[in-house]
């Protein structure tokens, strides 16, 4: 019960630390971000299931942690007049330090793949000037080197962690928030009054849930375990074959990280990578997301030419009360938020502050709507602890990932590697694209998606934009890719889990999981065949039609894929589908 309490007490104080920023004005950035730091250790090096000698290199570490950021916190303002060099053998302690347990906290939370590449990394910063040839740089002083990555805003210390900070943390409390209501199951609610009654409706229920669920959660492997846990025995029950029920859930939950507003937390890496506003990110990125959702539910209806895919029976369908009560428990923070943004004219930020208020306050009730104070404090405690180490996770992917774009920017090897890219594909675009898609599948196999895409576009964005690529063409092409690996073998994370939950050989539902969801593959290419597929804002009308294309195109593809038995047919179909997808058009 103590343990309890204090993991409750722990997470209120990282979220309110995170909600008083927004509200409280201008904190300098070497007071916040290493403050983020502080907060989140605990919940990754202390408060996970681990062995007894893990709990105590945890609890130094995270001590060692706390104590370096704080020091770095309350001497802001004169570190920030040493400009990133290290003044004495302490200082040099601290800096050590801080890369040490931001390495460590990384490999404990995501394993070896991004703290390896952060190392790699460190070790050319510090020998590469002993490299012959154009991949050595000229070597920078070790009191530079180390205090620009940690007592300056060069490295852990950077843009990419106020992102974390300022951003990322309040749209992640936000979907906490949602989902440790009744939202969740307003979604389910929704998606089987709109398609359960549907030939292949099942698979469709699943395909809508998710879309709203990963809306909020922006996490393939949450969405599997959340919607699948309901979506998957209700089409096994209904004999669709396990292979294709585990795929239709894996790949309509990996649609949450594409889908606005939260993309698993890349679209506020963008906005600070790309300089693009918020809402222009959204505008942009949400007919992709729909066109991906789109080609899922083809891919059924195709399924349905070869397999029984039958509805949700009446008594699986909820009563249109229930889905008008429990619907309200999404639609009034959504409407909140949306509200703040374009109508208020607020900050994202501000904006999801209020709708995270309001969120809270449906907590009081649950679906029927009753309120019980024993069950809404239950509520309160699962959005705190829930918010407090996904805000942890993916600060420690940030962190990690900054050290990297630190060197990169420190050493020049940014630059070096872009024209490696620029060469190798001869200055032509499209080569250019292949070897970054290449590079964002390999990279994402063992590295979140967000971090894989910071890293993938903070050296292959600028030679994509120097062959005439828009900037956010160029990282959604990337971010896009980078999610390849949830359902693509052979480390296929969404694959996996739904595989397990319906028993079913992983390999099997991933080729299908392929099919299903060709649109992955194809999108991003088609984003840049067609770029007034982006310009929902600028230009809506010729956006639509674009979309309308891309469609027909995926449709013949997902229909050749799945639905076609004749040889002769299914070469047609691609052909055609491909030729619509690539042939440049303009609409207008």
């Amino acid at each position: 019960m103590t343990n309890r309490i204090l993991l409750a007490v722990l997470a209120a104080v990282l979220v309110a630390f995170h909600l008083g920023l927004i509200f409280s004005g201008l904190v300098p950035n070497l007071v916040s971000r290493p403050l983020h730091m502080a907060l989140i250790l605990p919940w990754l090096l202390v408060f996970v299931p681990s062995s007894r000698p893990m709990r105590l290199s945890g609890l130094v570490l995270a001590a060692a942690g706390i104590a370096a950021s704080l020091w770095v916190a309350f001497n802001e303002r004169s570190l920030a007049d040493q400009y990133g060099f290290l003044e004495s053998p302490f200082q040099t302690a601290v800096a050590v330090t801080l890369l040490v347990v931001v390495l460590e906290t990384a490999r404990r939370a995501i394993g070896w793949a991004l703290p390896g590449v952060a190392a790699l990394a460190l070790l050319y910063g510090l020998f590469g000037q002993h490299i012959p040839g154009e991949f050595g740089h000229a070597g920078t002083p070790l009191a530079s080197f180390l205090g620009t990555l940690t007592i300056a805003e060069g490295g852990i210390w950077g843009s990419l962690t106020g992102v974390s900070v300022g951003t990322v943390a309040i749209f992640v409390i936000f979907g906490a928030v949602l989902n440790a209501g009744e939202a969740g199951q307003g979604f389910m609610n929704v998606a089987a009054a709109a398609a359960g009654r549907l030939n292949g409706g099942a698979g469709k229920v699943s395909v809508i849930s998710s879309a709203l669920f990963g809306s909020i959660s922006g996490s393939a492997s949450a969405n599997v375990a959340s919607t699948g846990a309901i979506t998957i025995p209700a089409m096994v029950g209904l004999g669709y074959p396990k292979r294709l029920a585990g795929a239709i859930e894996a790949v309509a939950s990996s649609g949450g990280q594409i889908m606005p507003p939260l993309m698993g937390a890349g679209a506020f890496v963008m906005v600070e990578l790309t300089g693009t506003p918020y809402t222009g990110i959204m505008a942009a990125a949400i007919l992709p997301a729909i066109l991906y959702f789109l080609a899922v539910w083809v891919g059924i209806n195709a399924y349905t030419t070869r397999h029984p895919l039958k509805g949700l029976p009446d008594d699986q369908k909820p009563a249109m009360r229930d889905v008008m009560v429990t619907a309200a428990f999404f639609l009034v923070p959504f409407s909140v938020l949306l509200w703040g943004m374009f109508w208020a004219g607020y900050t994202p930020q501000y904006a999801a502050a209020f709708a995270i208020l309001s969120g809270a306050a449906l907590l009081l009730a649950d679906g029927g709507p009753r309120f019980n104070g024993r069950e809404a404090l239950v509520r309160f405690e699962n959005a705190l602890v829930t918010a407090a180490r996904q805000v942890s996770l993916i600060a420690a992917i940030i962190l990690c990932a900054s050290i990297i774009i630190g060197v990169l920017s420190i050493t020049g090897l940014g630059v070096k590697i872009t024209s490696l890219i620029l060469s190798g594909a001869g200055g032509l675009l499209w080569p250019s694209l292949f070897l970054t898609a290449a590079a964002c599948l390999i990279l994402g196999m063992e590295v979140p998606t967000t971090a894989a895409y910071v890293i993938c576009v903070s050296v292959a964005g600028p030679a994509l934009t120097q062959l005439g690529l828009e900037p956010l063409q160029a990282h959604l092409f990337v971010f896009w890719f980078a999610l390849l690996s949830t359902i693509t073998p052979p480390v296929c994370g969404a694959v996996f889990i739904a595989a397990g939950m319906v028993r079913e050989d992983w390999l099997k539902v991933a080729f299908t999981a392929m099919a299903l969801g060709v649109g992955l593959y194809l999108i991003p290419l088609a984003m840049i065949a067609n770029p007034m597929l982006l310009a929902t804002a600028e230009a809506p009308a010729a956006a639509l039609l674009a979309a309308v294309k891309v469609a027909a195109g995926l449709a013949c593809v997902s229909y050749g894929l799945i639905a076609a038995y004749r040889p002769p047919v299914r070469a047609v179909l691609l052909a055609a589908g491909l030729g619509i997808l690539f042939v440049p058009f303009s609409p207008l």
